[in-house]
């Protein structure tokens, strides 16, 4: 009997070469892929899973407990937990893609720079990356965001100008030692300009390690963020924002617990999912720190 002609039980049935390839990964990476793309999904279907508006208020149900209606209770100005925690996945998804996106490139740019052309080029670079690493990170973002108009505008540019450092260490550090592998001296035998080779050769096999460190830096940042907003140099009232809602209900910790317990526990899971993304990512490629 030709394998044809078999029965799909005694073939083994159908197997998708995807789920195969997916029960091969780390469980850390199984995990973490399924809590982001949960928080994704939260995200893009805030408005259709969400039971109310973020701001919606009814002043009858002011510091209701959570219940069977509303499930997580409501704040001090009756808006529904829930939802505000729900919405608030937006802000935090966003802050977390585009907080990271330009330090990335910035870092990645200035970092392939310096370690491909090396000379004064590279001594500059690095000088000017050693008075930023100099300022602690959160003390040298207050400053510019204070400098600049609080928001979630200022917010993305103190970032790119205090997180490109770690990037352009890592990318330098890897542009170093390709540079002078043999691939990049044939590339430069055969006349190959040296945005090029830069680009087209050595900056592909110099960014894993820089995409597997953006994933945990999702994390730094999103609680950055929060923190920054608690603050109220941040996201402004009455946005709604994980780090937000914990500032409006620090004052009804004793008597609304609710209020600062779910938003707090929405950015344990949410850094939770991209800590658990890197690890297993960094397991898979074989990069440990």
């Amino acid at each position: 009997m030709s394998a044809a002609d078999r029965p799909i039980a005694a073939r083994g049935g159908f197997r998708l070469p995807g789920l195969e390839a997916f029960r091969r990964l780390p469980i850390t990476l199984k995990l973490g892929i399924a809590l982001v793309a949960f928080w994704v999904l939260l995200a893009a279907l805030a408005d259709v899973v969400a039971p109310y508006a973020p701001n919606a208020h009814d002043l009858t149900i002011v510091l209701s407990p959570p219940s069977w209606e509303p499930w997580l209770g409501t704040d001090n100005y009756g808006r529904d937990m829930l939802s505000r925690v729900i919405f608030s996945t937006r802000i935090d998804l966003q802050m977390g893609i585009l907080a990271v996106l330009f330090p990335f490139i910035l870092g990645t740019t200035l970092g392939a720079i310096a370690g491909y052309f090396g000379g004064w080029i590279d001594m500059l670079l690095m000088r000017l990356l050693d008075v930023t690493m100099a300022f602690p990170f959160y003390v040298l973002m207050l400053a510019i965001i204070s400098i600049l108009t609080p928001g979630l505008h200022s917010f993305y540019v103190a970032v790119t100008l205090v997180g490109w450092v770690s990037y352009c260490r890592l990318v330098r550090s890897q542009v170093l030692v390709l540079k002078n592998s043999e691939f990049v001296l044939a590339a430069r035998n055969l006349g190959y300009s040296h945005l090029r080779i830069m680009f087209r050769h050595i900056l592909p096999n110099a960014l894993v390690p820089s995409i597997v460190f953006s994933m945990s830096d999702v994390v730094l940042v999103v609680l950055a963020g929060s923190a920054i907003s608690y603050l109220g140099l941040g996201v402004q009232p009455p946005t709604a924002e994980w780090g937000v809602m914990i500032a409006e209900g620090q004052q009804f910790m004793t008597t609304a617990w609710w209020v600062t317990t779910f938003p707090g526990i929405a950015i344990v899971l949410f850094a939770l999912g991209f800590s658990l993304l890197a690890d297993g990512l960094g397991e898979k490629l074989g990069i440990r720190d």
